[in-house]
């Protein structure tokens, strides 16, 4: 499958590539195509610039008191062990014997006592290393999971061209988002509501919009696909009735623009 022809899958494989959760011959394959497209290399590229600002933006993880523990009693273990070596040591000196120091059993058992502590040692550390990437990386994902997909966006502005508030339109969680931008408010007794303009038709209700700076209505692709803009205009508290249109002034209006990834 030549994966160059889907976009998305293009989009959802360079992070999972960045994330590192594509392993294997998948990530080989994908790095072989990687390297002789500029397309997938410049979206691979791009998601690991992702990721790498929202690694900045995390805060310091010290190591927990556990993994202390373990390495102060790993360190008492080894000088234990060093003390009770040169004691040996002092009280019997070690005599050539036909093997020479080849075959001193009092070398090899200090050595594999050596051995076998730092491989506990290794041991241990290496699975609280892994525990902790692997929450890192869970935490990361959900991060990549909740963050909205913008897939159209429009600035609407009033008469004089002053942008009044922003609209985009995230799909995977299906809903409207409005940031309010200017400075109106409408009076207690008043309401905004959210137009679609088709381009053939009335308009058509997207909903009546809350006092808050952040608006969020649900929506679904069919609500704003083919939709070339988007209106908000001034009703009586609650909105226009049902199955009309807008009844008070346009307030603000613009084009509804669909992003390209």
């Amino acid at each position: 499958m030549n994966i160059t022809r889907n976009p998305a899958l293009v989009d959802q494989l360079a992070a999972s590539y960045a994330l590192g959760t594509l392993r294997g011959g998948a990530r080989r394959r994908f790095e072989d195509v990687a390297r002789a497209n500029p397309g997938v290399r410049a979206a691979a590229l791009i998601w690991q610039s992702r990721l790498g600002s929202m690694a900045e933006l995390q805060p310091e993880l010290a190591p927990s008191a556990a993994v202390w523990k373990r390495i102060e009693i790993k360190l008492a273990a080894d000088r234990e062990a060093r003390q009770i070596q040169r004691g040996r040591e002092n009280a019997r000196p070690i005599q050539p014997d036909a093997g020479g120091w080849w075959a001193n059993l009092r070398l090899w058992r200090g050595t594999t006592a050596a051995g076998a502590l730092a491989a506990v040692f290794a041991v241990v550390v290496g699975a609280n290393l892994n525990t902790q990437l692997s929450g890192q990386v869970s935490e990361l994902s959900a991060k990549l999971q909740a963050t909205p997909e913008i897939q159209y966006v429009a600035v609407l502005a009033d008469d004089k061209a002053s942008a009044s508030m922003l609209v985009t339109f995230d799909p995977k969680n299906g809903r409207l988002l409005l940031k309010r931008v200017g400075g109106f408010q409408e009076g207690a007794d008043k309401s905004l509501q959210l137009w679609a303009l088709p381009q053939s038709g009335g308009p058509k209700s997207l909903g009546v919009l809350a006092g808050d700076p952040v608006i969020r209505l649900p929506a679904t692709g069919a609500d704003v696909r083919e939709v070339p803009a988007l209106a908000v205009s001034l009703e009586p508290k609650g909105g226009a009735p049902a199955g009309g249109g807008p009844t008070g002034p346009v307030l603000f209006k613009g084009a509804l623009i669909q992003t390209v990834l």
